[in-house]
């Protein structure tokens, strides 16, 4: 089933919208994203981190079960007490707003009215169809309208919105988005280019592919901006 097949398939029930679940398992493997921001219950935060550690480590050790694990051995007894911290307090630790970092503005004292570009910043997420690593590089550019960030608050942007279970276009958007309110500026672009495993390790098994998303806001939008943004994201930079 086509994306576009699936998309004109959808069905209403009065206001709700309802997938089969043919079109649900298709909308996984064609990475659809339903949203800008990332779905969340209203009560997401109800329960503290621990208590959802709590809840995380019983289901887990259930799912071990169920594939035939034996949770008495010494080397497995203790993975689901460390996947549920790993999910709570590491790899999904962007879920939760309280580690969003705080970006601190300075002005722009020096006149540098050029675009200030941050490239191949590293990061890993994963994949919300399928739970599996994105493994990626951002670059991330802006103008000064009058104020700069410090340079790591960019890598650590960038790691925030990575932290949780995500769709590569909606992680562009979240970082440049997130950038021009803290900037108060529309020129801002992103690149991020990234390796899925659910398409490396699983499905189709393509180990070469990388997938590209880009954002360009502002004066970016701009030809000759662009392709000076992309020229400095092939300058050879790493020492």
């Amino acid at each position: 089933m086509k994306q576009s097949e699936i998309l004109s398939n959808i069905r209403l029930n009065g206001d709700k919208i309802e997938f089969t679940e043919e079109m649900i398992e298709e909308m996984g493997d064609s990475h659809i994203s339903t949203s800008i921001d990332t779905p969340m219950v209203k009560d997401a935060f109800a329960k503290s981190e621990e208590e959802k550690m709590d809840i995380i480590q019983g289901h887990f050790k259930a799912i071990m079960e169920t594939m035939g694990l034996d949770l008495t051995d010494d080397s497995l007894k203790g993975t689901p007490k460390r996947v549920a911290k790993m999910f709570i307090k590491e790899i999904f630790s962007g879920l939760n707003p309280a580690n969003k970092p705080s970006i601190a503005l300075f002005e722009n004292k020096y006149k540098y009215n050029e675009m200030l570009v941050e490239k191949n910043i590293s990061f890993y997420s994963n994949c919300e169809h399928h739970f599996v690593p994105i493994i990626g590089k951002a670059h991330v550019a802006y103008i000064s309208n009058g104020k700069v960030i410090g340079l790591s608050k960019l890598n650590r942007l960038v790691e925030y919105f990575a932290k949780r279970p995500q769709v590569q276009e909606r992680l562009t958007v979240q970082i440049a988005k997130e950038l021009q309110v803290a900037l108060g500026t529309e020129d801002v672009a992103i690149v991020i280019d990234a390796k899925h495993l659910c398409v490396a390790s699983r499905g189709v098994e393509d180990d070469t592919s990388s997938t590209i998303t880009a954002f360009y806001g502002g004066k970016f939008k701009e030809d000759k901006r662009k392709e000076e943004f992309l020229r400095y994201l092939e300058l050879k930079t790493e020492f």
